[in-house]
């Protein structure tokens, strides 16, 4: 947040403010929906492990993606793979 804040040349205070003024949420918040995103778009095209996909999402483990995922969509990667790719 610093490095954004610092990027855009705002106090951490001011570049959080006018953030979520603009996107409604926070930068965190806003991150963790483009990795889930990501994440979502590597379960639908590519064959790779959970354990690749969250990292490559910037998620670092499969545990924190996969509670990502449950808080954001109620399902694992595994079960959204399926539900979008077929068993």
């Amino acid at each position: 947040m610093t490095r954004l804040a610092g990027h855009a040349n705002m106090s951490v205070r001011t570049f959080t403010r006018r953030f979520a003024d603009e996107t409604g949420t926070t930068p965190a918040q806003w991150l963790i929906v483009r990795r889930v995103d990501h994440a979502r778009r590597l379960l639908e095209t590519t064959d790779r492990s959970v354990d690749a996909i969250a990292s490559d999402s910037g998620f670092g483990t499969a545990t924190s993606l996969r509670q990502h995922m449950a808080a954001q969509l109620g399902v694992s990667p595994s079960a959204y793979r399926k539900t979008f790719r077929g068993a």
